[in-house]
């Protein structure tokens, strides 16, 4: 069925890493059907470009560069960006994926064009209403012709919405296939760990980015100084946001003790993930990624979309030495 869609008919809407990494698969099934639409919410090369690359994927065929400013204005131009297009383009459907503003955008321009929509990773929730995706994720979801939700958890929590029937179908996560495509031999695992000096089980790979975090000084001044203050090395791929706000508040001295690289490629992430003690994360895709390749994750947040992967750090440390 796909091969018979005509070219550039069905709009694939992204804009953030994980949106590159889920959909990948999805754009590649599509074939030259795919109408590719790069929001920009992702403007840095680390955290864009090098994921279309690392699936071999063709440079998007839109790109609206809308990074760079506020939630409300994000939403705001990328909604009328995209509303524009599909008017010239006329697509078939339009696809987003998560939670992010690029798929509240994506599905609002869907909706108010009258094109169906189709949700990738429907169903997740948090119950936390401080959360911008979770707002972002229950719009989409009640915009959605259809949810394809990765669990039975998720089938169930649309439900409770009055989201059921022919609109919903239990799909399981695209990250599945993702991970095992790029995760690295182990042979050339060790080279990457090697490159830092690390030993196998022997160091903490982190990561934040989440405003809850990174954008409040007191709060990443005691996450920082927890990270160094851990008895075995921290490798810690740092976001340019956080960067940004480290510098702005004064903060360097925390990363004292700490490994700070430029976001790593997804294959050396992967590669680096699956060699280490514990992971130590806010993102929901490394929730994911950790539990593919069987490592325990920390996750620093308020609330998770991903109960799947709860647990306390002592059951996580405990699990990854016994």
């Amino acid at each position: 069925m796909i091969q018979e869609l005509p070219p550039k008919s069905i709009a694939v809407v992204l804009g953030t890493r994980p949106e590159v990494v889920k959909l990948a698969n999805v754009i590649r099934e599509l074939g030259d059907a795919a109408l590719v639409v790069h929001s920009g919410q992702h403007y840095d090369d680390s955290l864009s470009k090098v994921f279309f690359e690392a699936f071999e994927l063709a440079t998007p065929d839109v790109e609206l560069n809308v990074g760079g400013i506020s939630r409300g204005a994000q939403i705001g131009k990328a909604t009328r960006q995209l509303d524009e297009l599909f008017s010239q383009r006329s697509p078939q459907a339009v696809v987003v994926q998560g939670d992010t503003n690029t798929a509240l955008a994506g599905a609002l321009a869907a909706n108010a064009g009258e094109i169906p929509l189709v949700h990738i990773e429907a169903g997740l929730r948090s119950f936390d209403r401080l959360m911008p995706e979770e707002h972002n994720r229950v719009a989409v979801d009640h915009l959605a012709d259809l949810c394809c939700a990765p669990t039975d958890l998720n089938v169930a929590n649309l439900a409770a919405e009055s989201i059921i029937g022919p609109r919903v179908v239990e799909t399981g996560n695209t990250i599945v296939e993702a991970v095992d495509e790029l995760l690295p031999s182990i042979e050339r695992r060790r080279e990457i760990r090697a490159d830092f000096g690390f030993e196998f089980d022997g160091f903490v790979l982190a990561t934040l980015h989440r405003p809850e975090n990174v954008d409040d000084p007191d709060r990443l001044a005691v996450v920082l100084g927890e990270l160094s203050s851990l008895p075995i090395p921290v490798l810690y791929p740092m976001h340019p946001r956080t960067a940004a706000t480290i510098e702005r508040f004064g903060l360097d001295g925390k990363l004292e003790g700490i490994t700070v690289t430029e976001p790593l490629d997804y294959v050396s992430f992967l590669g680096l993930a699956a060699e280490s003690a514990v992971l130590v994360s806010d993102s929901g895709g490394v929730q994911e990624e950790a539990s593919i390749i069987k490592r325990p994750v920390a996750v620093v947040r308020r609330s998770t979309e991903r109960p799947e992967v709860q647990g306390t750090f002592a059951q996580l440390v405990e699990r990854s030495i016994g």
